[in-house]
């Protein structure tokens, strides 16, 4: 390229009028990267149609009837309710709960964590046993006692979900605030003479936001899990209110008749957990696009092996073949 063409391009460049070149914080980019996850970006969607009819739903010998008879898309059940309808009127039920108690469950378990990992000495040990023993807790005794003594209902679900999930967001919390206020920002911050209560919730939580939401989106399957175990068990949800635990207990005395019955509703609870991780596991991805970096290379380099190897094989074939032909 002569002198005369550098020039040229030059004068170009400087006609051209100025951009403004616009940044882009990181929740920007996280949903930037959340949104060409397909797979991740699907399981937000969901089935909200309810399609009920007049039919009794029973047969002339008194059992459910099989899905597609009378309108009925997924059966019926033993007293010939619309399966379909009681499914979906239980995902309210199962979304609520796991919606709900993972909120709460976030706020005290952040709150505990930050608290005990910040301030340390006496206050951590006192925190961090009490973590240990809610972990340790066998959540079906607390939850027979509490039934046994006020009655199985909806709030003592939510009461038992949330005081089993918190410790698990404490415990993260509490490890990631005591490697964060080691940092050099937080040294800065106080010897500007910030308070520990705004370094806590002005310098250090931002930062813990994107693991604490990707704990948030794995606990909202493992608390529908929850509710629908300790409704199967008869202290939760109870009937005719329903609940995918209430609509499997009493699929149990049927399934050998009624096949439908019973996997209808655990398929709908499989298929809700799955999408509840699938997101999960695309928010960490987004939130951190390293480890998918990670996963990529680890894949690259064992296909990069395989094709070293079949290089490697092929003069000791060329070698055995003309062998052969001599």
């Amino acid at each position: 390229m002569s002198i005369t063409e550098v020039e040229f391009q030059a004068a170009s460049a400087e006609a051209v009028p100025e951009q403004a070149i616009e940044g882009k914080s990181q929740w920007q980019l996280t949903w930037r990267r959340l949104r060409s996850d397909r797979m991740a970006f699907a399981s937000l969607t969901g089935h909200s149609a309810v399609q009920q009819y007049p039919n009794t739903g029973l047969s002339a010998s008194g059992l459910p009837v099989p899905p597609g008879t009378a309108g009925f898309w997924l059966g019926t059940d033993e007293l010939g309710r619309d399966l379909f309808v009681r499914i979906l009127y239980g995902a309210r039920i199962s979304l609520f709960v796991g919606l709900s108690t993972t909120f709460m469950a976030t706020v005290a378990g952040v709150a505990v964590g930050l608290i005990s990992g910040y301030f340390g000495g006496r206050t951590d040990a006192v925190l961090a046993r009490c973590i240990d023993a809610a972990l340790a807790f066998p959540y079906v005794v607390l939850a027979l006692a509490l039934a046994a003594r006020f009655g199985p209902s909806l709030p003592i679900v939510i009461g038992v979900i949330t005081f089993f999930s918190w410790a698990g967001v404490s415990r993260i919390v509490r490890g990631q605030t005591l490697s964060l206020k080691e940092k050099e920002y937080i040294e800065a911050a106080r010897s500007l003479g910030a308070g520990p209560w705004r370094i806590m919730f002005v310098h250090i939580l931002p930062n813990l936001l994107g693991p604490v939401l990707v704990l948030a989106t794995l606990l909202i399957p493992s608390a529908i899990v929850f509710e629908a175990t300790l409704s199967y068990l008869g202290l939760g949800i109870q009937p005719p209110v329903p609940s995918w635990g209430n609509i499997l207990n009493g699929a149990q005395s049927y399934y050998q008749v009624a096949w439908w019955y019973l996997v209808f509703p655990a398929a709908a609870l499989l298929i809700t957990t799955l999408a509840f991780n699938l997101l999960g596991d695309g928010v960490r991805d987004a939130l951190d696009p390293r480890t998918e970096r990670i996963f990529a290379g680890q894949a690259g380099g064992r296909k990069k092996k395989r094709r070293k190897a079949a290089a490697a094989d092929e003069p000791a074939a060329a070698i055995a073949a003309g062998t052969a032909e001599g």
